[in-house]
């Protein structure tokens, strides 16, 4: 075994974007969806819905995403006390995304660049469950599609993405990216839609990586004059326990409308942070070895008279070790390299956290 001191310019720190799918399975689409009764006739079923990947009596079923309905004025939810009118549930959810999206509680939501109008009232919230991804969701990789029968001979479809391959920059909230959600798909705006806004009604919601959430317009999902029409979910806003979720799940998971309504595609992203070490094992140097099997136990001579001036090691492995002499870290070559006073050995160690 042989010590060697590293020197500043031994290290260099690297940065690089890992993507992967986010639902079970590694599966780049959720084309099946479930929920649990027991949660749906529960006392959150009005507000808030949980989906699963299978059925929720399965053992690998694990929530995909969430769904909430929120409302300013309290719609679609039973007030906590009739003397005070308009807090409902729903109120508290719609406060609950303000203050984490705005971080303002006296901020209205803009679904475009301008728009805000009587839309900035309610909005369904799609929340990606947190064990499905490390560190954020990838922009440009999300596809949503939903379907709606607007008659019984005809069906509206609607498919999202973000605007990230449409602007330069996102829009910022305090440190928050957030991206506005048009008809398209992988980032762009369909052909025709120009900005894939709705004529009447902004966007169809905000799209926010950092904090898994996707805030949906629920009046540009109902604006008709769109291309390709509205999904007409049928939202409830007086003040009884609605179950305005379900009418959206239905509209994702295909149970209304055409067959391409159960596409749900979303990747994730990963900053990976690497240091790189070099070790540089120059001619003169790791030449020797205390492997007992070089030495005689009796006398402690070389055995073989020919590695006296003429050494050949071949090291196997790295070990990183503090100015204690404790060693913090290990690493394996994939195959023995070579070494004697001819030759030379740089060994790339990469280091992950």
């Amino acid at each position: 075994m042989a010590f060697k001191r590293l020197d500043p310019e031994d290290f260099v720190v690297s940065s690089d974007s890992v993507t992967s799918t986010v639902w079970s399975n590694n599966s780049p689409s959720l084309n099946t969806y479930f929920t649990s009764s027991v949660q749906k006739d529960g006392a959150s079923g009005p507000y808030y819905l949980s989906v699963f990947q299978t059925a929720s009596t399965d053992d690998t079923a694990a929530v995909q995403f969430q769904i909430a309905y929120a409302n300013k004025n309290g719609g679609g939810g039973i007030d906590f006390d009739s003397s005070v009118p308009n807090v409902s549930p729903t109120t508290t959810i719609y406060g609950q995304y303000r203050t984490l999206v705005l971080e303002d509680e006296n901020s209205s939501f803009v679904w475009g660049e301008s728009y805000t109008g009587s839309a900035d009232n309610d909005f369904y919230v799609i929340s990606i469950e947190r064990a499905r991804y490390k560190e954020s969701l990838l922009p440009g990789s999300l596809n949503l599609i939903l379907s709606s029968s607007n008659t019984e001979a005809s069906y509206s479809t609607i498919h999202l993405t973000d605007n990230s391959g449409e602007v330069t920059l996102p829009i910022y909230y305090g440190t928050q990216r957030a991206y506005q959600l048009i008809s398209g798909s992988n980032g762009t705006a369909a052909v025709g839609t120009g900005t894939g806004y709705t004529p009447n009604s902004g966007s169809y919601g905000l799209f926010l990586p950092d904090i898994s959430t996707i805030l949906l317009n629920t009046a540009a999902l109902n604006d008709n004059t769109a291309t390709g029409g509205g999904i007409n979910l049928g939202t409830v806003t007086s003040s009884i326990a609605a179950h305005n979720p379900s009418k959206l799940y239905r509209h994702i998971s295909g149970s209304v409308g055409d067959t391409d309504g159960n596409i749900f595609k979303l990747n994730s992203q990963e900053t990976l942070s690497s240091d790189y070490v070099f070790v540089r094992a120059r001619n003169t140097e790791f030449n020797y070895t205390e492997n007992p099997s070089f030495i005689s136990g009796s006398t402690g001579e070389v055995i073989y008279d020919y590695f006296i001036d003429n050494p050949q090691t071949f090291p196997t492995t790295v070990g990183m070790y503090n100015d204690s002499n404790d060693l913090l870290a290990v690493a394996k070559l994939s195959r023995p390299v070579q070494k004697d006073f001819t030759k030379e050995a740089l060994i790339r160690v990469k280091l992950d956290f």
